[in-house]
């Protein structure tokens, strides 16, 4: 089915354009959201006009959103979590966690739609992206530390650190295998 995008639709294309869908996803959710309409003869000939109104609001959106998204470029978000020695979280940090942490500090409110990331399992500094408009993507910086340690003193060696404590539990265990077999035949 081929559609002509009224308004623009993540990733898919921007207002204007004659796009190739599947006939649910036009039937059942672009046209009936209002995102688009068939693409017949007399639809495509307004689409320049589209494209031209849409380009205006485009701007203007990013005018609005570019000082927001100054400031959550710029913006670190600190989370204390538990988690094993092998950095792994028990539990996660989610995006309706981060969403309400960017409210309570920049005063923003952001969807966890708007952010393109999956839940954090793991200790460390995660960058996640925020779509604020198609060309605003501001990226976020989110450290997630141990209960009753400092941020800044973990940082990105925690991973590191946890991998190196892994390496040396393998070793140990190869070790204690090899002492074994080395009774074994005496």
């Amino acid at each position: 089915m081929k559609v002509l995008l009224v308004k623009d639709v993540y990733k898919l294309g921007r207002a204007g354009d004659v796009k190739k869908v599947a006939d649910g996803y036009g039937r059942n959710y672009l046209i009936p959201q209002g995102l688009a309409v068939l693409a017949t003869p007399a639809a495509l000939k307004q689409a320049e006009n589209i494209r031209g109104k849409a380009a205006a609001l485009r701007t203007q959106a990013n005018q609005e959103m570019s000082g927001v998204a100054e400031h959550l470029a710029n913006l670190v978000l600190t989370f204390p979590a538990k988690a094993g020695e092998t950095g792994k979280l028990y539990g996660s940090i989610t995006p309706v966690m981060i969403a309400e942490e960017i409210k309570n500090k920049a005063g923003v409110d952001v969807s966890r739609r708007q952010m393109d990331t999956e839940p954090i399992r793991t200790l460390g500094e995660h960058k996640l992206h925020i779509r604020l408009t198609m060309d605003l993507v501001p990226e976020v910086t989110v450290i997630v530390h141990r209960e009753g340690e400092n941020p800044l003193q973990q940082g990105a060696a925690a991973p590191a650190a946890a991998a190196a404590a892994v390496e040396e539990a393998a070793v140990a265990a190869e070790a204690a295998e090899a002492v074994e077999a080395v009774e074994v035949a005496e």
